[in-house]
This record gives C-alpha cells, structure tokens and sequence, in this order.
C-alpha cells in the first residue's frame, strides 16, 4: 500500500503527461525512486519540461491518500506497470501507461481475442448499422470487444457486443466514474458488469479533449486488431488505426460509398493498403482462430431476421425500417411501432415486456419504473438499456422513458 501510493503521487500530478511519468519511470526505476530524488536530478531526464520538473518539487501524498480512498469506495481496481495482472500487450509498447484503474472484472488481456472497433461519433444510419452488428458477430464468435464509450460507432459496437452475449471493454479518456457522455450512464453501468471501464486517470476525472487522443493508444495497445467502421480522413478513428500500424497491430476497415465525407476513413485506409478490408466479423477473427482456438469459434450464421430482432434494426431509430415479414406497423401520428408478439415476442425478456408495457400510456422515470413494476433496480435499467438498443424506448428531458414501441398480443 505504501508502494503504491507514490504510484499515484506521480501519476497524479498536474504537468505531467503519461509519457513523462514514464520516462521518470525509466530513469530512476520506481515511483519512490522520482520521488525523492534531488530536484535538481530532474532536469537530467530526458524529455522532461520545465512544467513537469517544477510538479515533481511537490511532495504531498494528499492526493494519493484521497485517490486511494475513493478507488476503494467505487470498488475501482488499481494496476500499476510492474502488477503481474498489468496487460504485456500495454507493457511492450513506447509509452505504456504507468497506472491502470479498472471498474468491473480483470480480464486476462492477453489470453483474449480482443477487436477494437473505433468509428465517428456523428455516424451515419449506415455506420452505426454496422457497428452494432460487428459488435454482435465479434461477441457471438468469442472476441471481446473494446472502444471508447462516446457516441455513435463506439455506443452501438458496444451495444450490439452486449446483445451478442460478449465482454466488453471500454477505455476511458475520464475517470472510471465520470459519465461521458452523460446519456451513456446505463450503458457505463452495463460495461462494468459484464467487462470492464478502464481508463489511467484517476476517479474524478473530468472529460478533457486532450485526454482522448492519448487514450486512443491503450484501445489499440490491448488489442489484436482495429475496426475503423467509419470517419473522416482527420478524424480520430484515423489516429487509432495509425497507432495500431506503429504498435504492430492489425487494421481493419469497412469500406463505404466513395462520395460519402465518413467513408473516407476507411476507404483511404484500405486504398493505401494500410487496413484489410472487411464486411463480417469472422472477416476479423479469422485472422486469430488458430492461435485463440479455446476462445474463438465460427458461429452459423443468424436466420430468418434473429440478427434485426437481436439489434431490432434501431441504432437509427424503430419503426422506419420494417422488419423482413413486414410485422412491424408505424402509427406515424403517434411515431410508435406496434408489434405482434406473436412474431418476435420470444425475442423480449419478460422484463423488457413489462417496461414496454409501463411505459405504453406515457413517459415515466427509471424510479416510478422501478416502483409500479416492483422489478429490481438493476434488471429495469438493463431492461431500459436493451429497448434503447434495439430502438425501442428512447430518454427524454429529466431522464423520462418513453416507449417507442407497443407490444400487442394479436
């Protein structure tokens, strides 16, 4: 315990950047070792601003004790670079971080097929299609999926993960318990008990653009391969897929129409021959069966519209996209969908039919959720996640639900 405070005493200074601690790292051996070091000693490093060596002249633990605190009341794991269970694909790299907090399970990086499917947030109907269902082949056939948790590809790859039965990882650029964006929280919720958030700033901190580039590293560093479903020639999916080119990483890309602005990405990726191009999943882990046999395994393809049942066709919305049997009626005035139980009713769980059906007469919170249908906390806000998923049930102001979707018996 003591050790690892100086951990985040010098993980947890201002001015100084993940690669600088690392290069104190490097230079003096242990986080003890930085700390009481000569100041003057600083300047020796390699790489070190003026900025960073002025942080290291504080020498207040204050921070550390108040980390430490916190990470224990959220249950928030902490390891750091010399943990035996720290990830070797982030320890082989330039810059690994020196500190790691995980909310949720401690996967075993490196005994995973992990696919970092990365993409634009403001995703086209076209992209967000996709991304839930890679995110639903990738799970289905043994590969854990990883990616930011922002809006748009990130949110339905990682929603069509969790439909596919998968662990799912997300890499944060905040603290594990900040939620960003702010509409994500079930799904932060969701993460964390089936995978893992994982980010190297402390609990608490605040969403900064800056940390989103940097964080891009670890997404691509825990992972075999990297899916960029879409973005622009300068978007950030294009920073991921070039770190996973210098960390020797696989790339993938799924290509797109030639005049499209967020196909540019990938379709540039794959003319250069930088990225492989793909349509499926198993595009994907077919480059990694033979060394992940006890993980991965070809699944048969979904039949007769369980994949649009399972993904409900809704990352763009319900009710515009008729299902294959034309089941699905529009009450266009009332921009609901009806839909016959008969036809895909064994789809829902029966948590998910009560909440549709609470929420059938108007918009209620998760609490008055809760309370008519006297279902846990818990199953109602998975419940509520799943129907988001799939379209059916969106969040309003004041964090109302309201159902997108009726449910009838005939």
């Amino acid at each position: 315990m003591a050790t690892l405070k100086y951990w985040l005493w010098l993980t947890s200074l201002r001015n100084l950047s993940p690669s600088s601690a690392f290069c104190l790292l490097e230079h003096f051996g242990t986080p003890e070792g930085a700390y009481f070091a000569d100041p003057a000693e600083y300047a020796l490093v390699e790489g070190l601003s003026a900025a960073a060596q002025n942080a290291l002249r504080d020498k207040s633990l204050d921070r550390a004790e108040a980390v430490l605190g916190e990470c224990d009341r959220l249950g928030v794991h902490i390891l750091t670079l010399q943990d035996a269970r720290y990830p070797d694909r982030l320890r082989q790299l330039p810059d690994p971080p020196a500190i790691l907090y995980v909310k949720g399970r401690l996967l075993s990086f490196d005994e995973e097929a992990a696919v970092a499917v990365v993409g634009a947030r403001a995703a086209t109907p076209y992209g967000l299609k996709i991304a839930g269902r890679l995110g639903l082949d990738l799970a289905r056939q043994g590969g854990l999926v990883v990616s930011g948790i922002a809006r748009g590809v990130d949110t339905a790859a990682l929603r069509g993960a969790l439909r596919g039965g998968g662990s799912v990882v997300s890499v944060l650029g905040n603290g594990v318990d900040v939620f960003y964006p702010a509409e994500n929280r079930e799904l932060y919720q969701d993460v964390a008990a089936v995978g893992a958030l994982i980010s190297e700033y402390p609990p608490g901190t605040e969403a900064n653009r800056r940390n989103f580039p940097v964080r891009n590293r670890i997404i691509s560093g825990l992972s075999l391969g990297v899916v960029v479903v879409e973005g622009t020639q300068t978007s950030g999916s294009l920073i991921t897929a070039r770190l996973a080119l210098d960390q020797n990483r696989d790339v993938f890309a799924v290509p797109g129409n030639v005049d499209a602005p967020m196909s540019r990405g990938p379709n540039q990726l794959i003319r250069r021959g930088e990225a492989k191009l793909i349509h499926c999943g198993w595009d994907v882990l077919e480059e990694y069966a033979a060394r992940y046999p006890h993980k991965i395994r070809r699944a048969s393809p979904l039949q007769g519209g369980e994949e649009e049942q399972r993904l409900c066709g809704a990352l763009n919305g319900a009710g515009n996209h008729p299902d294959d049997n034309g089941e699905k009626v529009v009450d266009k005035e009332a921009g609901k969908t009806y839909i016959d139980l008969k036809d895909c009713g064994p789809e829902f769980t029966d948590d998910e039919r009560d909440v549709l059906h609470t929420l059938a007469e108007r918009a209620l919170g998760a609490d008055d959720i809760i309370e008519e249908t006297q279902i846990p906390a818990r199953r109602v806000l998975s419940a509520l996640t799943m129907l988001q998923v799939r379209g059916l049930v969106e969040e309003g102001p004041g964090k109302q639900f309201r159902a997108l979707a009726i449910l009838r018996a005939e």
